[in-house]
């Protein structure tokens, strides 16, 4: 079996092993150039193309159709995407003989579209995963070929969270490359009405409202904590982040819970929110 594989990111990395595991003969690699403004934390895929002797090219989204020519020669049994960011036109997908497959950071139909771990803790939820599905026009919208789920902790991060998911991508490709090496795509519906699309985040969509619950902001605080850009405030006129909360205390006595906003009690520092529930901010520190 030959692929072409569009990939990025830690998600990217892990599946990518996972194919030459079993054998697959990948053809190309499309990846990201890293951007010198992001904070690159996660496992690099153009490393290991360059270890593996694989041939890999960066190009920009508008360059893609580009590709069509290439893809056409190359005649892939498959193209697979692995956390790769920019939307891949319709003639690429139609280049595979077999499937285009898509690795998706969600329990699908659940958490469609961008961030979809950083918007799972946002939310509240108690469980996430990874799911392949067959690529179409509609992103993360075809059939679920394989999944797997993770538990999320009260406490975790979605750094945390995504190194699970990372992993539980693996899982699925194991799961699921006995019966693609055989040129079969098993498929179940993905019923989008169960489901709901979410957008991408900016680093100003991180900041603190006080007036929510202190649920609502600890979850803020686990979605965007660093490595992403984080939850902030202003306090005494200075932006902080604020990386780690805990909900449990012990809260002092001291604190006004008539009053929002941050409060510094001997020594520790505090936020009470809307239904006039403290927070405890373990981690904080100036905005760069």
């Amino acid at each position: 079996m030959h692929a072409v594989v569009f990939a990025y990111h830690d998600v990217g990395v892990n599946c990518l092993k996972a194919l030459l595991d079993a054998g697959i003969q990948i053809d190309l690699v499309v990846t990201h150039q890293d951007d010198p403004h992001e904070n690159i934390w996660f496992g690099s895929v153009a490393a290991l193309c360059k270890d593996q002797q694989i041939p890999y090219i960066t190009p920009s989204a508008h360059e893609l159709l580009d590709l069509l020519p290439k893809l056409s020669k190359l005649n892939p049994d498959y193209l697979f995407s692995f956390y790769y960011r920019h939307m891949i036109p319709v003639e690429l997908l139609a280049c595979a003989k077999i499937a285009a497959l898509n690795m998706h950071g969600s329990l699908l139909p659940r958490y469609r579209g961008r961030a979809p771990v950083n918007w799972a803790i946002l939310q509240g939820e108690t469980e996430t995963g990874a799911t392949l599905h067959v690529m179409e026009v509609k992103p993360d919208a075809g059939d679920i070929v394989g999944q797997s789920a993770v538990s999320i902790g009260p406490n975790e991060t979605a750094t945390e969270v995504f190194g699970k998911v990372s992993q539980a991508a693996v899982v699925v490709m194991r799961q699921v490359l006995p019966e693609l090496l055989q040129g079969n795509v098993p498929k179940t519906p993905n019923h989008l009405t169960q489901g709901s699309y979410f957008g991408g985040r900016k680093p100003a969509d991180g900041q603190v409202i006080w007036q929510q619950t202190a649920a609502q902001v600890h979850n803020l605080v686990r979605a965007v904590a660093p490595p992403y850009p984080g939850a902030f405030t202003v306090w005494e006129g200075i932006s902080m982040i604020i990386a780690r909360t805990s909900l449990t205390g012990p809260f002092p006595e001291g604190l006004d819970l008539g009053a929002q906003g941050i409060q510094v009690v001997d020594n520790q520092v505090f936020g009470v929110c809307g239904d006039q529930k403290p927070i405890a901010i373990l981690e904080w520190f100036p905005s760069k």
